[in-house]
């Protein structure tokens, strides 16, 4: 599974099922200002707020935008309503479990943590503002005890109010494990004691 980060909660993993290539778009929302893709041609797109402000979407994509349960190209997705209209989205696949906070900006109850259930790897948004800030978001990490964490929703060039993901790393306490573009993550590499935090550069 290959994971990018392409500024605020925008998600691209890309990943193979039954020797087919599934590409996932997650929150490709048109931001303001700084480098985005004009358009994407994923075979999935989910949005975690709705699809006003959506960028361009070819070849037809499965588009999923509310809660529920869908299976695309033996890909599990499964969307879970939170406050503010804000939907959290678990996408199964590789025998991977990856949840996308979407833009959460409050802690979640223990009831809503169980509907997200067991996560290998847990994409959060840290930069405070119209998202979790890097305390709660650490907080949030530390409940649901992914075995990978990658921050997401930090200053970038799309994005100069949130705050920098640095104040993420010190509040969760961990070194990072690695700084890329893109991340590969397989199923056997999952770490089976501590949890790593990798961060993604836009």
């Amino acid at each position: 599974m290959h994971i990018s980060w392409l500024g605020q909660t925008c998600i691209k993993i890309q990943t193979k099922n039954q020797e087919q290539d599934v590409n996932i778009v997650i929150d490709a929302y048109k931001p303001q200002k700084g480098e985005f893709p004009r358009s994407f041609s994923p075979e999935i797109a989910v949005f975690s707020h709705g699809l006003e402000g959506a960028s361009t979407l070819s070849q037809n994509p499965f588009v999923i935008s509310t809660p529920g349960e869908f299976e695309i190209k033996n890909v599990l997705v499964h969307g879970i309503p939170e406050p503010d209209n804000n939907v959290i989205y678990k996408i199964t696949a590789e025998n991977l479990r990856v949840a996308h906070l979407g833009v959460l900006k409050k802690k979640l109850e223990n009831g809503d943590l169980e509907k997200i259930g067991t996560v290998d790897i847990v994409l959060v948004p840290v930069g405070g503002g119209d998202y979790l800030d890097a305390k709660t978001a650490a907080e949030m990490v530390s409940a649901l005890e992914p075995r990978i964490v990658i921050p997401i929703a930090y200053r970038c060039d799309t994005d100069s109010q949130s705050k920098p993901v640095e104040e993420f790393i010190k509040e969760i306490g961990l070194k990072p494990e690695l700084t890329d573009k893109k991340i590969i993550i397989k199923q056997k590499d999952l770490p089976q004691e501590d949890m790593k935090l990798m961060i993604l550069e836009k």
